[in-house]
C-alpha cells in the first residue's frame, strides 16, 4: 500500500516536523508513506472572491500534476463528512481489500482547494468544523492515517 499526501506550502516549524517524522517512522511497518509539498501561490491579504479563485487554481494544477492516475483521492474539506477513527480504519482496509493500492490525501492551502481537485476526489473528508492550519493538519492526519493501521491490525493504541 502506497499512502502520499500531497500538500501545499512548505513545512518550516520543526516540532510539527518532528511529529511528522516520527509517525512517518511508525508507518514504515504498514505502508510505503511520503508526503508531497507543492509550492503555494503568493498572494495579498485582501483579494477578491475572483483572485481567491485563481489562487486555488494555480495550486490546483500543482496538486493534480502530483496525482498518480490510479489513485484513490481523499481531499480534505471543512464541509464534508466527518468520521470516527474506527469508521476511516475501516475506510482504509475496504479500500485495500478491492485492490487500491496507491492512496492519496490532499490538503490544501490557506484559501482551500480548487473545484478541479475536489472534483479529481474520490471522496472528501473532515476532521470537524473548527479550522486548522494546513501545516498542522499534516501531522493530524499523519497520526489518524498511523491510527487507522493500529485499528486494522487490531493493536492497542491509546484514546
Amino acid at each position: 500500500m502506497d499512502i502520499t499526501i500531497i500538500s501545499v506550502g512548505k513545512l518550516k516549524e520543526k516540532y510539527l516536523i518532528e511529529g511528522i517524522k516520527e509517525y512517518t517512522k511508525r508507518l514504515g511497518a504498514y505502508s510505503k508513506f511520503k508526503i508531497i509539498e507543492v509550492a503555494d501561490e503568493k498572494a495579498p491579504e485582501d483579494l477578491s472572491d475572483a483572485e481567491m479563485v485563481q489562487v486555488k487554481d494555480k495550486e490546483g494544477e500543482r496538486i493534480l500534476a502530483k496525482i498518480p492516475n490510479q489513485a484513490y483521492v481523499y481531499s480534505l474539506a471543512i464541509k464534508s463528512r466527518e468520521r470516527t477513527s474506527e469508521i476511516f480504519a475501516k475506510e482504509i482496509e475496504q479500500l485495500m481489500l478491492h485492490g487500491n493500492s496507491s492512496i492519496v490525501f490532499v490538503i490544501g492551502g490557506s484559501l482551500g482547494l480548487s473545484d478541479d481537485v475536489i472534483n479529481r476526489s474520490d471522496e472528501t473528508i473532515s476532521f470537524g468544523k473548527m479550522t486548522y492550519p494546513h501545516q498542522l493538519m499534516r501531522l493530524i492526519l499523519t497520526e489518524q492515517i498511523y491510527r487507522a493501521f493500529r485499528i486494522m491490525r487490531g493493536e492497542p493504541y491509546h484514546k
